[in-house]
């Protein structure tokens, strides 16, 4: 009896091993995404984490005949991609992320981290061009 117990709790913890890698360790997707970075910044009770919001051009929307930004939300990992991004507010920026299945209070508030910069471009084109300057 002694025996199958010490198995059974080794089965047990192999399965909860593996369930943790899976839901908060393995990478389900990784990919590129650009837009304008909205705002990026340190914020967290315990955890102090890099939170930031990117909108990407276009409108999508679930149903038909209703507009939705598409906007990006993430966390950001390492202090070369922090320094990076806090001057970049408002200019059109691309990001290398990795998507994981459940969200890390140490790791961020969202399930999209931010590992590496790509390009940090001016401002886009348009915003606020049509203001005119007044000249006196």
């Amino acid at each position: 009896m002694n025996k199958y117990v010490k198995i059974a709790i080794f089965s047990l913890l192999l399965i909860l091993a593996g369930t943790i890698y899976w839901r908060y360790f393995f990478v389900f997707a990784e990919g590129v995404k650009g837009g304008t970075l909205n705002y990026y910044e340190k914020k967290g009770f315990v955890f102090k984490t890099w939170e930031g919001r990117l909108v990407q051009e276009g409108f999508q929307s679930p149903t038909a005949g209703a507009l939705q930004s598409n906007e990006f939300r993430f966390s950001g990992m390492g202090t070369e991609v922090s320094e990076k991004l806090e001057r970049a507010s408002g200019k059109f920026v691309e990001l290398r992320y990795k998507e994981y299945l459940g969200k890390l209070p140490w790791r961020g508030a969202s399930r999209f981290v931010v590992y590496e910069v790509l390009e940090v471009g001016g401002v886009k084109e348009g915003a606020n061009s049509d203001i005119p300057v007044n000249k006196e």
